[in-house]
């Protein structure tokens, strides 16, 4: 019969080549494990309907003998009435788990992965990213997303009008809804919180449209600032098409042969690639720009600064125009901080929907515009986007000769006006 454990007798114990159980005489199921490396740890024993099973208490000297006897007592106890203590265990260590998944953070995760990355775009993925884990998840921090209520929602749409981020409130309240009812999609949450909430701020959709004499003296005064923003600009006005699908323009999408860009789907605001015809002046433009370089050869890039990544900083851009085209009407260079744009409250995609409107004015019919600048809303949603598949290239492209024709009338106009 073993004999009982002591204090002493387990301290004085040296480890052996290989793992020991030592039981101990005064606990029946009670071991003391001595592993090689010196390590001791407690275990009971036992049998569970017919089975035998072991039940781990943890390491000595954290669990003293005494303490040891205690817990193997209880787990007897369970034994006796019908439990299994190791599967009540891996039970408790499960629900754990589970509960720490629950967390808000670990929801959007799996929001991300199992739903945006699959149905947004990279453009659109990229801001829901922002959104959830730099908002939404950073507030709630460590919470379970069933404790999220509606008043959780509308502090953090608060928090971002107080700090005067009002617009974007309204795109979190967006990635937000989309994201919670997701979750009650999946049983993740019984109901979303966000269910009745409106956004907290109205957005004015800008109607702003260059006059042909504002969009000439824009082309002379994006002539006068430093590449590769000068041609960018350029090229904005020529085609129409989204500020940062011409900034990440690549040469490999341009086909000079064809007179066509071709942008790709992953690039499109509609996920769809679009081909672009390009005017004679486009094209003479293209063929001017310079070809950077990337450390190892020709950049992919048709607009950039490093060779490596598209152009950025828009803003400056746009800034400096406005002051070339300043000085184009003065005729001096003298610069005053504090004097108001030339051209007053307008925008580098004011560029886009100016182009809209002149070709209209050109006679060229809507359903035409919206091919040309790829709109999927208006004159092709709904059912007639489903069975309308004619891509219009012969109308697209007499659409952007007749602008490119425009625009370079207008060119010599604001040159003859500057120069009076």
């Amino acid at each position: 019969m073993a004999k009982p454990l002591t204090a002493k007798g387990i301290d004085a114990l040296k480890p052996g080549a290989s793992r020991q159980e030592i039981p101990d005489g005064s606990m029946p199921g009670l071991y003391l494990i001595v592993q090689a490396s010196g390590v001791k740890s407690w275990a009971v024993r036992y049998r569970f309907k017919g089975k035998p099973k072991k039940h781990t208490l943890g390491t000595y000297p954290a669990i003293k003998l005494a303490d040891a006897r205690t817990l193997a007592a209880q787990v007897l106890t369970t034994v006796a009435e019908g439990r299994d203590p190791s599967e009540e265990k891996k039970q408790t260590k499960r629900e754990a788990a589970e509960a720490v998944k629950d967390d808000v953070a670990s929801a959007v995760t799996s929001f991300l992965n199992r739903y945006a990355e699959q149905h947004q775009r990279k453009a659109s993925l990229k801001e829901t990213k922002r959104y959830l884990e730099n908002e939404a998840a950073t507030a709630w921090k460590g919470r379970s997303i069933k404790s999220i209520t509606k008043r959780d929602v509308i502090d953090l749409l608060d928090a971002a009008v107080d700090r005067g981020a009002t617009v974007t409130a309204n795109r979190l309240l967006a990635a937000v809804r989309r994201f919670f009812n997701w979750c009650a999609e999946r049983g993740i949450v019984d109901a979303s919180p966000v269910a009745g909430i409106k956004a907290p701020t109205a957005e004015k959709s800008r109607d702003r449209i260059l006059s042909d004499k504002e969009l000439g003296l824009v082309w002379k005064g994006a002539e006068s600032i430093d590449w590769p923003f000068g041609p960018f600009i350029h090229l904005l006005i020529l085609t129409g098409q989204r500020r940062d699908e011409i900034a990440g323009m690549r040469w490999s999408e341009i086909d000079m042969a064809n007179a066509t860009w071709t942008i790709p789907g992953d690039r499109t605001k509609n996920g769809k690639a679009h081909v672009v015809p390009l005017s004679p002046e486009a094209i003479s433009l293209i063929e001017a720009l310079p070809r950077m370089k990337d450390g190892e050869g020709d950049s992919a890039f048709v607009f950039s600064t490093t060779g490596k990544t598209a152009i950025s900083g828009f803003s400056k851009a746009k800034a400096a125009v406005d002051k070339a085209i300043t000085k184009l009407l003065k005729g001096d260079d003298e610069e005053d901080a504090n004097e108001p744009p030339t051209i007053p409250n307008w925008r580098l995609h004011d560029l886009r929907r100016t182009m809209a409107s002149g070709m209209a004015r050109l006679g060229v019919p809507v359903h035409v515009v919206e091919k040309l600048l790829n709109h999927t809303s208006g004159t092709f949603s709904g059912i007639v986007g489903v069975y309308q598949r004619h891509d219009f290239g012969n109308e697209k492209r007499e659409a952007a000769e007749a602008w490119g024709k425009h625009v370079a009338q207008l060119i010599t106009g604001a040159g003859s006006e500057t120069s009076q």
